[in-house]
């Protein structure tokens, strides 16, 4: 999870765990913002001898007249018009897309190749992207040749990104065989939901 709030005098921080910096703070305030999947973190804020911490959508920290802190909750109308900019400026959430492959092969499914669309899509709004595709092999097959089928589905899903004007240098493309499967099945057992590349987009 990406934790993302605001911090107002006016900073916009984003990170995996963030604290607001020690020392005297004054007319600071700091919002925590959903993640695009609708969910949050916590972030823990400071002032003088007060902490608090604030672990709800939209709640707010801020300098209270005492010295202390006031933790309220905001409403999300108010914050999107009162900092548009700085929520203009933050980068887009990563997404995930997973595209499959026909039994055997390093060909994607006629359903999925619909798929790359929306990937495209997401790719190219960002202004530096950054592209992780994964390949994974079902069980059906020695692991040997599930290593390498693997590799050569990543290395397929970037050949059709690249083609579309996607730069090489953007993505980074690793097989895993069939090591993480998205569903348990038994040895042998040729498992469609496994067949499948993983992008991420950041």
């Amino acid at each position: 999870m990406i934790l993302r709030f605001i911090f107002i005098a006016v900073a916009l921080v984003l990170g995996a765990c963030a604290q607001p910096p020690a020392g005297p703070v004054s007319h600071d305030r700091v919002v925590l913002l959903p993640g695009s999947d609708g969910t949050t973190g916590a972030v823990i804020v400071r002032q003088g001898g007060s902490q608090a911490r604030i672990d709800q959508a939209y709640a707010s920290a801020r300098a209270a007249p005492d010295g202390g802190l006031e933790v309220t909750q905001a409403d999300p109308a108010q914050v999107r018009a009162e900092f548009a900019g700085a929520l203009s400026a933050m980068p887009p959430a990563p997404l995930s897309f997973i595209v499959y492959f026909v039994f055997g092969q390093d060909e994607l499914t006629d359903e999925s190749r619909k798929e790359l669309a929306p990937v495209l899509q997401d790719i190219t709004r960002r202004v530096a992207p950054e592209v992780t595709v994964i390949g994974h092999a079902d069980q059906a097959g020695p692991e040997r040749v599930n290593d390498t089928l693997a590799t050569r589905r990543a290395e397929r899903v970037k050949e059709l990104l690249v083609q579309r004007g996607v730069r090489a240098e953007r993505i980074v493309a690793v097989g895993r065989g069939s090591r993480e499967p998205a569903v348990r099945a038994a040895e042998g057992v040729a498992e469609a939901r496994n067949r499948r590349v993983e992008i991420s987009v950041r």
